[in-house]
């Protein structure tokens, strides 16, 4: 609104000066009294507060325009030693009645010299911004030149190389920025380095000069990168560091990738493919919308232990290493996951970096395009993916793990303050909203759906739009009601409970079968969605049946006249989204299934059936998931079943059940591995074996699998998979002659995975006294530098066999929640809540999780929202028990 009114504030001049030119003109001599009309208010300064208000974005995109910053960092051999920077903002500035602030969180002694416009300046720097005054500010152009000392917090260094990921807030961390989506800006990037670093940024390398350390060693050298394009400060990125370097050009687009792997199989084997795969996720991106590749290059870093699978950073996109580099060990579904990942991070290409969001509330648009666009990719360019399985085991799962939560958050969620962005992110924008964005192009039609995406991204190309800027074109497209249909997919939480009415005539036939929905939480909400249904009969049979969820309760008119069927599959397509009923008869007819997918749904619904206290207990869904484990053929469909019953044995059952169970599922997981030809299940069924080994004879075998490195025949294992042999028979404090993870640090080769296992070797400890020295350095940030392995090491700190000694450590994990959200990345908040709180089912945890949300009333929403999503489990195991 405040946009409009400035536009209009002309016209509404130029009316009241046409009213006063018509008024009646004074006759003379006669008095004429002057009234002083009241002067326009002059707007406030923005206030200065920690992070980056959603007040201050919108002044700051009202006035300022043309930002481009020029940054040469001073990069040393030596981690402890500080990074120099020289920076230069420049900018347009559309009126200078009020100070600029630039935002910069780090300490005001990183700041040494400030010239603005030429002239230098005192420094003001608090509540994390860097404040230009009003005085020395041009109306147009503006030229700030800083010298300053890098803030370090999101520049991940390493002894030997370092990389920045700055996504949401986090490029103030590290030099001063106007660090909002909607003031894109470009590039310009130098860094000086030592001479046997390698280096990629967004843009292309322009030259490398080597210079003399103090005069006399050529002991550096500085990369010059070209002008990047315009883009946001989230997606500035450079890597610097001891990188291997591989270029090649696939279908004419040359790529460049930078490695630290050195395992020569995982080499062989793995950079075809990648390049391979970025290759075919641009030939479909282009002709998906109809855009060819927007940046001036597209290049790639394998990262050791990176905080997430990937991050889209424009022509420099940074990769986990052990999500690229596969062996001969890998499974179907881990080669899957790379297609898909790297699928993902290409299509942000368009749709997140081409066309930004304009504020962190729609960050859920970004990430649900790459996903959706990801797994139209995959379907295309990996052979066989069975496209329709992967998406239901991909997104449902981890969708309704949050969603039937008391945390449960909306698709789109409010944002004031871009320091709080962190906490929007998590499996709902990830799954929840692909699901939604499936049945958005089934209702609209594919080629409609295609048509307006592309619309969407030529009208913002290089700028940023909105969810309602995108649905608006999308509803222009389609007669449906979109602005309805979206209040409750896109903005609120939750899912609907289905039911159904089955009633059949005197012949054995169906009269009348219908549907009903009603919202989880009890709201009278209804989600207008189309999926099927499946009849089954005893004889094998099955009929499919389209169901129109338009109203909260309807008819299935096809169904009527039907022979009354044994049991029915509602959302037997897997396309539907809810809690969907289970009949009796069910779990014993889906083995006559020859759908994959239609298993799978199946397999959904028991769970979530059982997780409601519906259907089955946890004890009876473990003897159905142990009943399927030898005849599910399907690799996908095996993932989920051990998923399920690995989550039952250590989240569900008593200890003294799982005491009761463990000989006899053991002795079925190994007949299963046995008895499956494929080596892909064979290795999946092993590693359920591996996760729920209790007995000293499960144990043992496993020990001997590890000591004499020789798999179960037709499994292969590599470096990666002993490794985690070693970790699971150290949580377990098995009495081997020699010290399990001495041992196998002694077999690793790589420098960064032996690094990693060091780091976990204390967490795994026999002694308590070192497990609890070891949860103290997690109270530092210096403890929890590698995110990636403090989870690691939580989930091992927390397992079930030890939980006896790290329930204590509980209070406190909860208490260093809001300092972790301050100090890490996105996914690290909830990621460390699950890896504390995710294997509990003691009714004492429980207690010490109501406490703790007693005795804050007022916390922090979105972390108290990832709180309950993360302690949901816990708590149904209580209340299951009963």
């Amino acid at each position: 609104m405040k946009m409009l009114l400035s536009y209009a504030r002309p016209a509404l001049l130029a009316l009241a000066l046409l009213a006063t030119a018509c008024h009646r003109v004074p006759a003379l001599n006669t008095p004429v009294t002057t009234t002083l009309r009241p002067t326009m208010p002059v707007e406030p300064d923005p206030p200065i507060t920690p992070g980056v208000s959603e007040v201050l974005a919108q002044a700051r995109r009202a006035a300022i325009s043309s930002v481009a910053y020029n940054l040469s960092l001073n990069i040393p051999a030596q981690k402890a030693e500080p990074i120099e920077v020289v920076e230069q903002v420049s900018f347009t500035l559309k009126n200078n009645r009020h100070p600029v602030q630039l935002d910069f969180k780090a300490p005001t002694e990183y700041l040494h010299r400030l010239t603005l416009n030429g002239q230098p300046l005192a420094i003001d720097h608090h509540d994390e911004h860097l404040v230009l005054p009003a005085a020395a500010l041009h109306l147009g152009h503006n030229v700030v030149q800083i010298d300053l000392r890098a803030g370090e917090l999101s520049l991940n260094r390493n002894a030997d190389y370092l990389y920045t990921l700055l996504v949401p807030d986090r490029a103030r961390t590290v030099v001063p920025v106007f660090d909002q989506p909607d003031l894109k800006a470009t590039f310009t990037l130098a860094l000086m380095m030592p001479r046997q670093w390698q280096a990629v940024a967004n843009a292309p390398l322009v030259d490398s000069t080597e210079s003399a350390l103090d005069g006399r060693v050529p002991g550096f050298k500085t990369y010059r990168f070209a002008t990047s394009d315009s883009i946001s400060t989230y997606l500035f990125s450079f890597a610097a560091g001891k990188f291997s370097r591989v270029s090649r050009t696939e279908n004419g687009q040359p790529m460049t990738l930078l490695h630290r792997e050195t395992d020569p199989t995982k080499l062989r084997l793995s950079l075809g493919p990648i390049f391979q795969l970025h290759a075919d996720a641009l030939a479909f991106m282009t002709t998906y919308t109809g855009l060819p590749y927007p940046f001036q290059k597209f290049d790639f870093v394998a990262i050791p232990d990176f905080q997430y699978g990937g991050m889209e950073h424009v022509g420099a996109i940074d990769y986990k290493t052990s999500s690229l580099f596969l062996d001969d060990g890998a499974t179907q579904d881990q080669a899957l996951a790379r297609a898909s990942l790297v699928a993902h991070e290409t299509a942000h290409m368009w749709f997140g970096d081409l066309v930004t969001i304009r504020w962190f509330n729609d960050v859920w648009m970004k990430e649900v395009f790459a996903n959706f666009m990801a797994d139209k990719v995959t379907q295309v360019a990996v052979k066989n993916p069975n496209y329709d399985l992967k998406f239901v085991i991909d997104h449902y799962p981890a969708a309704y793990g949050i969603d039937r939560t008391a945390g449960a958050n909306a698709i789109r969620q409010p944002l004031a303050n871009l320091q709080d962005a962190g906490s929007l992110y998590g499996n709902i924008i990830y799954h929840k909203a692909p699901i939604m964005m499936r049945q958005l192009e089934r209702l609209m039609g594919p080629e409609a759906f295609r048509d307006g995406l592309r619309e969407y991204l030529k009208t913002y190309a290089h700028g940023n739009a909105t969810w309602p800027e995108l649905i608006a074109i999308l509803d222009a497209r389609t007669p449906a009601d979109l602005q309805v249909w979206n209040q409750v997919w896109v903005n609120q939480p939750g899912r609907p409970v289905f039911s159904y009415d089955l009633n059949t005539s005197a012949s054995g036939r169906i009269s009348q079968l219908t549907l009903s929905q009603r919202a989880e939480d009890g709201s009278d909400r209804l989600w207008p969605q189309l999926f099927e249904l499946l009849l089954l009969y005893p004889d094998g049979h099955t009929k499919e049946l389209p169901v129109n969820m338009a109203e909260r309760t309807v008819a299935v008119p096809a169904a009527m006249g039907e022979p009354a069927p044994s049991a029915i599959l509602f959302n037997s397509t897997g396309l539907g989204y809810g809690v969907f009923p289970v009949m009796k008869p069910l779990p014993a007819l889906l083995p006559q299934l020859t759908s994959p997918v239609a298993r799978a749904a199946a397999y959904v619904n028991l769970y979530e059936n059982m997780l409601k206290g519906q259907a089955l207990s946890p004890a009876q869904l473990l003897g159905f998931v142990r009943h399927n484990l030898s005849d599910e053929p399907e690799e996908l469909n095996l993932k989920l079943l051990t998923g399920q019953a690995s989550a039952v044995f250590w989240q569900f059952l008593t200890p003294a059940q799982r005491r009761a169970v463990a000989p006899a599922l053991e002795q079925e997981l190994w007949a299963a591995l046995t008895k499956n030809p494929a080596p892909n299940a064979k290795k999946q069924l092993f590693k359920t074996y591996q996760s729920i080994a209790l007995t000293p004879a499960a144990q043992t075998r496993l020990y001997q699998i590890w000591r004499s490195q020789k798999a179960p025949a037709g499994v292969k294992l590599t470096e990666d998979d002993y490794t985690a042999l070693a970790l699971a028979l150290a949580v377990r404090d098995y009495a081997a002659p020699e010290p399990i993870l001495t041992a196998q640090l002694a077999r690793i080769k790589n420098d960064d995975r032996r690094q990693r296992l060091q780091y976990l070797v204390p967490a795994l400890s026999p002694d308590e006294a070192t497990r609890d020295a070891f949860f103290e350095s997690l109270r530092t940030k210096a403890g929890r530098a590698k995110e990636a392995w403090v989870t690691a090491a939580l989930g091992y700190l927390h397992h079930p066999l030890r939980q006896a000694t790290s329930e204590k450590y509980l209070p406190a994990s909860l208490d260093l929640l809001q300092e972790i959200q301050l100090t890490g990345d996105i996914f690290f908040p909830y990621a460390w809540l699950q890896a504390t709180l995710g294997s509990y089912q003691s009714a004492t945890a429980a207690a010490t999780v109501r406490a703790f949300l007693k005795a804050h009333p007022d916390y922090n929403a979105p972390l108290r929202a990832k709180l309950l999503q993360a302690s949901d489990d816990l708590l149904r195991a209580e209340q299951l028990a009963h």
